[in-house]
């Protein structure tokens, strides 16, 4: 009997056991797709300075929900485990990004969510397991803490270089310079009727210059229309030379040759009959 009674206490044991693990799974289940919340999850790298259990949540701007829960990652102690619990209507695009905003130099933190794109995926939230995580970036206010010390230098080498360019000596020759332009100003000031008139002198120059281009180039002109009577000139008397008019006269040359050799011949044989005529009279019949 004794030992049907342990059976007892042992299977009821067991089977609170179980239903307590069921409840477990529900009560799990029923925080994260509970009706008043549904929860999603992003990580901060550095400090959340004015984050806290309870911090407002805002989308686009809107109040949606409330920081849950504030923990270190196990893996990474630079990086914090920030729980959201938010409005469970809102369908959270899978390429939004969170990260903490500050309400004017004053107010507190709060963590803003932005839109993201109408055509990204929705995260989808797990009956078990991690909630959604939300991509992350640094806030503005980060930003400038880390881009501090290169800000702080570069305005350091600024003042230092402006500190060398301001120096008396550079004080000094800019004075000189300044003294200079003034004496220069000055002069061009007192000699201005003058630079009035060389300017009037240029001017007039300049035109009687353009009158003489262009008689240079009615000059120009009449020159290239003789050079072109000339060259037909030339063209005549290369073909006067060169035509037919060269045979003709060579003609006429070779005729007078002949003329003069038998000339020439008839007075070596008998030079008498040409000065004096024939004689010789022939027989008349009587």
């Amino acid at each position: 009997m004794e030992t049907k009674a342990n059976y007892v206490a042992v299977g009821a044991f067991v089977l609170a056991c179980v239903l307590g693990f069921f409840v477990a799974l529900l009560w799990l289940a029923g925080a994260q797709y509970s009706s008043e919340y549904a929860y999603y999850r992003t990580y901060f790298t550095g400090a959340v300075t004015g984050l806290g259990d309870g911090t407002t949540v805002r989308y686009n701007g809107i109040n949606v929900g409330h920081v849950s829960k504030l923990t270190f990652d196990p893996n990474d102690p630079k990086r914090v485990i920030v729980d959201l619990q938010v409005d469970p209507t809102l369908r959270i695009p899978s390429d939004s990004i969170a990260s903490i905003a500050s309400e004017g130099l004053t107010g507190g933190s709060y963590v803003e969510i932005d839109g993201g794109s109408k055509n990204a995926p929705v995260l989808e939230r797990k009956m078990f397991g991690d909630y959604p995580v939300i991509k992350s970036k640094q806030s503005t206010l980060q930003q400038l803490e880390q881009s501090a010390p290169e800000l702080i230098a570069k305005l350091n080498h600024v003042a230092d270089r402006l500190n060398r360019a301001l120096s008396d000596q550079n004080l000094k020759n800019f004075s000189g310079i300044l003294a200079n332009v003034k004496s220069t100003t000055d002069v061009l000031e007192a000699r201005k009727g003058d630079l009035n008139t060389t300017l009037h002198n240029v001017s007039l120059a300049s035109a009687k210059l353009n009158d003489n281009l262009d008689t240079l180039h009615t000059t120009l002109g009449n020159a290239n229309v003789a050079v072109g009577k000339v060259s037909r000139l030339a063209d005549d008397a290369d073909a006067a030379v060169n035509g037919a008019n060269l045979d003709q006269l060579s003609d006429q040359v070779r005729q007078l040759a002949r003329s003069l050799t038998k000339l020439s011949n008839g007075l070596e044989r008998e030079p008498t009959k040409f000065l004096f005529g024939d004689r010789r009279k022939g027989y008349t019949p009587q």
